[in-house]
């Protein structure tokens, strides 16, 4: 062991042993702890909204979506077409329209999406979220609707509605074939499937599908594959992806994170200033001992790594606190789910928890390098002492 490391372990284990330790120090280490905890928690949480909304988002969706203006013809040769590109997966027709839905004498308006059943279960993960039902019952002139819009209106299965038609004001009556559950709020409570067919006959499409659904086989090459889409499909086909439909939120979700960081960064920087204060303190405490040390050959250099490594310690010690109270912390709130959220504003129910190890090394390096900031004024300082001076009084 270096004695520089010697000497610094002695001064921190002889406080321990002397019942010395100051109060500012166990608050810089609680301080560094508690920062870190807090930083990994959060970052985990924001992490796991993130990914959470975007598996609920492609959940119902596909990867991506090829539309026309004015609704596509031949549906059935563009998916042809789209099938021998290399990474899709699977595309399916669609047609999306809004309307009103009227259930026991109460109506609200409702996004109707046609699809033909067999093909969307190839490009969504509709079929794994019904909970009651099938979606088969499509075929037979069934919808299927989301576990919030049935609490809300007391649907169950085989119940009647109508669906107004924005076209011409008819009225076009379903019975209730199945209840999905996506843990998606917007989704759940206004979104509503229909057979392709009957959607083109209540939007008077004139058997044009709406768009084409594309599934790849890794969703982070869509925007990749939109581009090779467009220049393929040109004008006038307009291609969107996952990312594209979502932009605003995802982008929202990406500055927030990247603002609870620094925000939460604050907490170890003031408990780092602590830190700083406290080796200002051992500094004049151990005015003699810096003034031997020197005597006997010790270098500037060597008493600067002395404190310094006194203060990183302590920030050391810290950070592995922190990091394991968060890890911890993150376990348990992803284990056991205690706190639960309003879905119809948190768009989901419970606090979702995904902590990377690349951000837990982020945090640990971004409070280690703050620590050692802190050490290096009072490391430099002791290292200006005068031998002479720090012994005229002894």
């Amino acid at each position: 062991m270096r004695y520089e490391l010697l000497v610094a372990s002695r001064y921190l284990l002889a406080k321990r042993r002397e019942k010395f330790i100051s109060i500012i120090s166990l608050i810089s280490v609680l301080g560094v702890a508690v920062g870190v905890c807090a930083l990994i928690v959060v970052i985990g949480v924001m992490t796991g909204f993130d990914n959470e909304l975007r598996d609920k988002i492609i959940g119902a969706n596909s990867h991506i979506v090829i539309e026309q203006e004015g609704g596509i013809a031949d549906a059935a040769a563009l998916i042809k077409k789209i099938r021998t590109e290399p990474h899709v997966v699977s595309a399916a027709p669609f047609l999306d329209g809004q309307a009103f839905i009227r259930a026991k004498d109460s109506m609200q308006g409702v996004s109707i999406r046609g699809i033909v059943a067999d093909e969307e279960l190839k490009v969504s993960k509709v079929g794994s979220y019904i909970k009651a039902g099938s979606i088969d019952g499509l075929k037979d002139g069934g919808m299927l609707i989301g576990i919030e819009m049935a609490q809300r209106y007391g649907l169950k299965l085989g119940d009647a509605v109508s669906v107004i038609s924005p076209v011409d004001g008819e009225a076009k009556d379903f019975k209730v074939s199945g209840i999905f559950n996506s843990g998606y709020y917007e989704y759940d409570s206004a979104l509503a499937f229909v057979d392709l067919k009957e959607a083109q006959e209540l939007f008077a499409t004139e058997g044009k599908a709406g768009g084409i659904g594309v599934k790849i086989d890794n969703e982070y090459l869509a925007p990749e594959l939109r581009i090779k889409f467009q220049k393929e499909l040109g004008f006038p086909f307009y291609v969107k992806t996952w990312i594209d439909l979502n932009k605003s939120l995802f982008s929202a979700l990406k500055l927030e994170k990247l603002a609870m960081f620094w925000i939460l960064a604050l907490i170890v920087t003031v408990a780092c200033f602590n830190i700083a204060a406290t080796l200002i303190m051992v500094v004049m405490e151990k005015t003699k001992d810096i003034g031997i040390l020197k005597a006997i050959g010790a270098t500037n250099n060597s008493i600067r790594a002395i404190f310094t490594l006194q203060g990183f310690i302590v920030g050391a010690v810290g950070t592995a606190l922190g990091v394991a109270g968060g890890l911890g912390l993150g376990y348990l709130l992803e284990k056991y789910q205690f706190i639960k959220l309003p879905r119809d504003i948190y768009y989901i129910d419970r606090f979702p928890v995904d902590i990377q190890y690349a951000d837990v090394a982020a945090i640990v390096v971004a409070a280690l390098a703050i620590s050692l900031l802190a050490c290096l004024y009072p490391a430099w300082q002791a290292s200006r002492l005068n031998p002479v001076d720090a012994l005229r009084y002894e």
